[in-house]
C-alpha cells in the first residue's frame, strides 16, 4: 500500500505573515518532524492568488491579500521548505480552499495501487477540511486521516470544530 502525506498551505502568509497566528507558528516543528519521518510520498498544496485577489469571491469575503504568487508570503515557511526539499515532494497549486486537481495527482501517483492519505497544515477550518472532504468524496474507500497536532485553525475553537466535522465524515483524527 502506498502512503501519501498532503502538507496543506504551510506558506509564510499563513504561518507568520498576513494571516498568520501563534498557533500556526507553534505547529511548524511538528510539521517538520512529520515530513522527516513520514514513510511515503509527499505533496504540498500552495494557496495561489494573483494581483486581482480582491475582485474574487474569496477576496470579497476575506479582503486580506495573501499568497500572491511570486511574493514572499506565497513561499513555504523556510523550515517546512527545507524539510520538503530534503525529502522531495510534488507541489500542487490551488486557487481556492480545496485543490480541485489533487485527486488526479494522487490517482496518478498511486498508479492503480491502494493508498492511504494523511493531511497536515493550515488552516484546519478552511483548507485542511476542504481538502479532506474533497478527497473523501472522491476516494470513498480510501483511509484518510488528519494529524491534529500538525494543524492549526484560524482560532483554537474553529480548529476543534473542523476536527469534529471531519471525524463525523469518517476521517480519522490522530
Amino acid at each position: 500500500m502506498k502512503h501519501f502525506l498532503i502538507v496543506v498551505d504551510m506558506q509564510k502568509d499563513f504561518v507568520d505573515g498576513a494571516l498568520g497566528t501563534e498557533e500556526a507558528v507553534a505547529i511548524v516543528p511538528d510539521v517538520v518532524k512529520k515530513i522527516g519521518s513520514f514513510d511515503g510520498e509527499l505533496f504540498a498544496t500552495f494557496d495561489t492568488h494573483s494581483e486581482n485577489y480582491r475582485q474574487t469571491m474569496e477576496g470579497r469575503h476575506l479582503p486580506v491579500p495573501h499568497c500572491i504568487k511570486g511574493t514572499p508570503g506565497w513561499q513555504l515557511d523556510e523550515q517546512v521548505a527545507a524539510a520538503l526539499d530534503k525529502r522531495g515532494y510534488t507541489p500542487v497549486e490551488k486557487t481556492t480552499f480545496a485543490a480541485a486537481g489533487l485527486p488526479a495527482v494522487l490517482a496518478q501517483a498511486a498508479a492503480g495501487e491502494p493508498f492511504d492519505i494523511e493531511l497536515i497544515g493550515l488552516c484546519t477550518d478552511i483548507c485542511v477540511v476542504s481538502n479532506a472532504l474533497l478527497l473523501k468524496a472522491i476516494f470513498q474507500e480510501t483511509p484518510i486521516a488528519v494529524d491534529a497536532a500538525c494543524c492549526a485553525g484560524v482560532t483554537p475553537e474553529k480548529h476543534a470544530a473542523a476536527l469534529e466535522t471531519m471525524r463525523s465524515c469518517q476521517i480519522e483524527i490522530k
